[in-house]
C-alpha cells in the first residue's frame, strides 16, 4: 500500500520512528512532514495527507500530533475521509473492520512507540468486514457528508 504520513512539530519524533517501521512491512511512504520541533499548525500537515488518500493517490493516511485530536478533527473535514483517533489495539482493529477507515490518527503525547508500531500494524492488515450491517452505516456516514457539502 502507498501511505501518506504527516506530522505537527507533537508528533514529528513519533512519526520519524514510525516510517522506517511502515517501510519494514512493505509499504511505500510519502511523508508530509513536519521534520522538526518548531511549533506549526496541525491543519497544514493534515490537509495534504488527506488529499492524497481522497483522491486515490495514496491508499492509507496516518496523522500524528500530540494527542491526535487535532489531527483526526481536521482529516474529518475533508470530503472521502473517515479518520479515528486510536490510541490501543481493540480501536485499530475495529476501526477498520466496522467503519472503513481510511485515515488514522494518533498522540505521541499518548503513546509510545511501540503501542504506535502494534496499532499500525493491525490497522494495516485489518481489511473492512463488508458486512451488510456494516456497509449499511459507512454508507449512512458518507451520506451525511454529501448532505451538509451542500449547505453554505
Amino acid at each position: 500500500m502507498k501511505i501518506a504520513i504527516g506530522a505537527d512539530h507533537a508528533g514529528y519524533r513519533l512519526k520519524e520512528e514510525l516510517v522506517p517501521f511502515i517501510q519494514s512491512l512493505g509499504h511505500e511512504i510519502e511523508d508530509f512532514g513536519c521534520n522538526c520541533d518548531q511549533s506549526v499548525d496541525y491543519p497544514d500537515y493534515a490537509l495534504p495527507v488527506c488529499d492524497k488518500v481522497s483522491e486515490g493517490q495514496a491508499d492509507r493516511g496516518i496523522l500524528i500530533c500530540g494527542t491526535g485530536i487535532g489531527m483526526s478533527i481536521a482529516a474529518n473535514k475533508v470530503p472521502g475521509i473517515r479518520c479515528a483517533l486510536v490510541h490501543d489495539m481493540f480501536s485499530a482493529k475495529a476501526t477498520r473492520e466496522h467503519n472503513d477507515t481510511n485515515v488514522l490518527a494518533m498522540g505521541e503525547r499518548v503513546i509510545g512507540p511501540g503501542i504506535a508500531q502494534e496499532i499500525i500494524r493491525i490497522w494495516l492488515e485489518t481489511p473492512f468486514s463488508n458486512g451488510e450491517r456494516h456497509v449499511g452505516r459507512v454508507g449512512k456516514v458518507m451520506q451525511l457528508e454529501s448532505k451538509y457539502a451542500s449547505h453554505p
